[in-house]
């Protein structure tokens, strides 16, 4: 479901992208071709500051919000979602943060208040909140970082790992593709 906020903001998506229509997209969120959001996702920009202001949520070119995931802002903050980017199934992502590009993010993983730099990879049930986390750092499942002293401490993303999250974004993209082929053919 595509729907307006409070404010009146509608979403941008691009006419390449795919969002399912159990997902709900809300608000001052963009999301560029060949995104592929999946069932049940919730990609929300309706909090404002104390201003009443709003940054933008985007979703980058060729990335995938994957089934029950939810991307939110505290007050407005904004939200960016790199290109080629995989937000694994039921992970949180919430703002303010900035997720690079070729990143993923895997099940159950929670971002807060965070930024994760190109090509990392932040595993399953992962915690990271008020860092950054450098580009092409590997934060294993369960692992919890919350400093950037944590995070520079970081191994780099092993090349298995680094293979699986480019194939689940290539698999993703060619998800979109297919089902926008569908049509409303649903």
């Amino acid at each position: 479901m595509i729907r307006r906020n409070p404010r009146g903001d509608r979403p941008e998506v691009a006419d390449g992208a795919f969002v399912d229509p159990t997902a709900i997209v809300c608000g001052k969120v963009v999301v560029e071709e060949d995104v592929f959001i999946g069932p049940y996702a919730v990609v929300r920009a309706d909090e404002t500051d104390g201003d009443g202001g709003m940054e933008t949520v985007r979703i980058g070119r060729g990335s995938n919000v994957q089934d029950g995931v939810v991307i939110h802002s505290k007050s407005g903050a904004a939200v960016t979602v790199g290109a080629r980017t995989s937000i694994a199934h039921r992970a949180i992502v919430h703002g303010p943060c900035t997720v690079g590009d070729g990143v993923f993010v895997g099940f159950n993983a929670v971002l807060f208040d965070c930024a994760i730099g190109d090509g990392a990879v932040i595993r399953h049930n992962a915690v990271v909140e008020g860092c950054r986390v450098p580009p092409g750092r590997h934060v294993p499942s369960t692992t919890t970082v919350r400093s950037d002293a944590d995070a520079a401490g970081l191994p780099r993303v092993p090349a298995d790992v680094r293979a699986f999250s480019e194939d689940v974004a290539e698999t993703n993209i060619e998800l979109a593709r297919g089902y926008r082929g569908l049509g409303g053919r649903l």
